[in-house]
């Protein structure tokens, strides 16, 4: 074992003589292993972190939650097919409610996008939810101020409101000063009873909260007319029923309560949130698997490079090859010194590598407003590519310097 950290700590210092004696030479020859790394490294970090941030969001719609309408989230079928269909209505929430006995909850959504006012000030594009009672048990709501609607609400159909961060500082010029106020809703007076926390930027829109209001079902469908807008079912299975087992009940369930025929094509969708997560998981493994291919590239050329120095280095040190074989060094030994060597040189350059997609994390976490990081995982992959990319380039160079015969290896100059 002694043994073993000798040589080791002898090639990771001739690695670095190497490095000193002849900085531009094997900087350039190391360039391409820099440039893989980063490649690599800055694929899979900016990557693994937008789909966390985008699994999160995903999963903030609803976890094993299926979602009733007449638009497709995956497109399977074409939008011009889905746009004849009906919408889904309060009265078949109701019967799936008691047709499906696998539901744990489930709610009924009336959105649209219109403007508030207040006042003077008039703000546009806030996104209008109507909802039923059990919309907080699917979505996590968090009220900071005030209070969340309550069940007399909902009852009373009344003009109650949930207000967003983002509303509550256009129209208010303040959060703080939301609760209490009453704003004029298309006619009608709709009063603030609970300011939402703030949610931040969402990366695939998602709910957002932020610039929302919410209130009961049946005060938003006095406001509008319900037929010129899509509406949703949302529903959330017990905790050990899969989704697959939900969809089928519900698609049973609602061609039941539609009345279609064995032969009729289902007029309704059911979009599930884990399949939206895997189809995002997809496209992302896609884009992993491209950069892998660019850096691929890279990594050869470096290896290239790599080789060229270690050959170079072999016929530099002949001499001392020979005298070492002469007083006894084994050919195990040659060969480990100079693989181990190669495999240093290319931890060399991968960390210049490493350096410059921390430079990258910088700038798009700045710039993107999601943090991007660098797991442990990441950077232990960036290493073994290191060390296995050196064995590969060092592998000829070190068999032939192991091979040597000492005594016309002495007499080299």
């Amino acid at each position: 074992m002694r043994r073993i950290f000798e040589i080791i700590g002898s090639s990771f210092k001739m690695a670095i003589d190497e490095f000193r004696a002849n900085k531009l030479r094997t900087f350039l020859s190391l360039f391409g292993i820099t440039i893989g790394i980063f490649c690599i490294i800055g694929v899979l970090a900016t990557v693994n972190s937008l789909e966390r941030n985008v699994q999160t969001d995903i999963k903030a719609l609803g976890s094993n939650s299926i979602y009733v309408q007449k638009t497709d989230f995956s497109q399977q079928n074409p939008w011009w097919k889905t746009m004849g269909y009906p919408n889904v209505t309060y009265a078949e929430m109701g019967q799936l409610k008691h047709k499906v006995p696998t539901i744990k909850n489930i709610t009924f959504l009336l959105n649209s996008n219109d403007k508030i006012d207040y006042e003077s000030e008039t703000l546009s594009g806030v996104n209008f939810y109507g909802i039923t009672e059990e919309f907080s048990d699917i979505q996590n709501i968090e009220i900071v101020s005030g209070r969340y609607l309550q069940q007399s609400d909902f009852d009373r159909g009344a003009s109650s409101i949930v207000m967003g961060n983002d509303v509550a500082e256009q129209i208010f010029g303040s959060a703080e000063r939301a609760v209490g106020k009453e704003i004029d809703l298309k006619g009608k007076k709709g009063f603030v009873v609970g300011l939402i926390k703030k949610q931040g930027k969402s990366m695939i829109g998602g709910w957002d909260f932020d610039n929302s209001i919410i209130m009961p079902y049946q005060f938003l469908r006095g406001l509008m007319n319900e037929k010129s807008v899509e509406t949703t079912i949302i529903v959330q299975g017990q905790e050990k029923i899969p989704v697959t087992e939900m969809r089928e009940e519900l698609t049973g369930a609602m061609r039941s309560i539609r009345r279609l025929k064995p032969t009729e094509n289902n007029n309704f969708t059911l979009n599930d949130i884990d399949s939206f997560s895997n189809f995002a998981s997809g496209i992302f493994s896609g884009i992993n698997q491209g950069g892998w291919a660019i850096a691929a590239l890279s990594l050869v050329v470096g290896m290239f490079g790599v080789a060229n120095i270690m050959f170079v280095t072999v016929r530099e040190r002949t001499s001392q090859i020979g005298l070492k074989k002469a007083i006894g060094a084994k050919r195990g030994v040659i060969l480990m010194e100079f693989l181990m060597e190669s495999a240093f040189l290319c931890i060399l350059g991968g960390l210049i590598g490493l350096a410059l997609v921390f430079l990258l994390t910088k700038v798009f976490s700045a710039t993107l407003g999601f943090p991007i990081y660098i797991s442990l995982s990441i950077l232990s992959l960036a290493i073994g590519i290191c060390i296995f990319v050196g064995v590969l380039a060092g592998i000829i160079p070190a068999t032939i310097a192991a091979r040597m015969n000492p005594v016309v290896a002495i007499r080299s100059k």
